[in-house]
């Protein structure tokens, strides 16, 4: 009797083969998914700074229709303006302490030795000015003038570039005859006045870049989730070079 054996082709043994091992392999793992993008990073310029260390609550004189800011200095009688020259010597001698400046302090007494009969005239000019406009009661309204003044010749933020003023008006000054003192006066006191409009000129530019600044960047310096860096680089200088 014949027997008949089972064939089996390579093929199907290849293909189940395949199969088993593919039934074996392990199941691939997805790609983590991307990461998170990066905080967003701010870079804030620096925090404008009033010019000369000035606080931030001066107040500003108005300017005229002309740019020349209101000032005691201004519109004012010649033996005023006499008087308030005396004045600037006087707050310079007190307060201009550094060693370039050593010569105010002798100048300002010659001043008051050489033209004392001047001044004197002066005063009484004054005083007679002061009785027509207010009165009878009239030095309670010039003290206060006169305090107002010294206070305006002795704002902080101004000393020093005053005290060159004043140095170089006390210079040109040591040979000047009583005859010529008030003309001189009338020349001399606008170019220490001049101090005070260039500070204000250069403050307000500090207020205007400081509203710029605050618009744009005030609200970012704490913020939820950001950070926030601080750029060291110097912002530019629009107020006015030398000061």
């Amino acid at each position: 009797m014949f027997r008949f054996r089972r064939i089996v082709a390579p093929s199907l043994l290849v293909t189940g083969l395949a199969i088993g091992l593919a039934s074996c392999a392990p199941t691939p793992v997805p790609p983590p998914p991307p990461p998170p993008p990066p905080p967003k990073v701010v870079v804030i310029p620096p925090k404008p700074k009033a010019p000369n260390g000035a606080s931030d609550n001066i107040a500003i004189p108005p300017a005229d229709a002309s740019g020349l800011r209101q000032s005691l200095n201004r519109n004012i009688s010649s033996a005023q303006m006499v008087w308030n020259l005396r004045s600037a010597y006087n707050v310079a001698a007190l307060n201009c302490s550094a060693p370039v400046h050593a010569d105010i302090l002798p100048r300002y007494k010659a001043f008051l030795t050489n033209h004392a009969k001047t001044l004197n005239a002066v005063n009484k000019r004054l005083d007679a000015e002061f009785k027509a406009k207010y009165g009878a009661k009239f030095i309670a309204p010039r003290e206060a003038y006169i305090t107002a003044v010294y206070n305006h010749f002795a704002l902080p933020p101004t000393l020093s570039d005053f005290c060159d003023a004043v140095m170089a008006v006390s210079r040109d000054g040591a040979a000047v005859k009583s005859a010529d003192l008030e003309a001189f006066a009338v020349r001399s006191l606008p170019n220490i006045e001049v101090v005070f409009d260039d500070f204000y000129r250069r403050y307000e530019v500090y207020r205007a870049d400081l509203a710029i600044w605050q618009a744009k960047y005030g609200g970012l310096m704490n913020p939820p989730q950001q950070a926030v860096s601080v750029s060291a680089a110097p912002v530019p200088d629009r107020s006015g070079a030398g000061h």
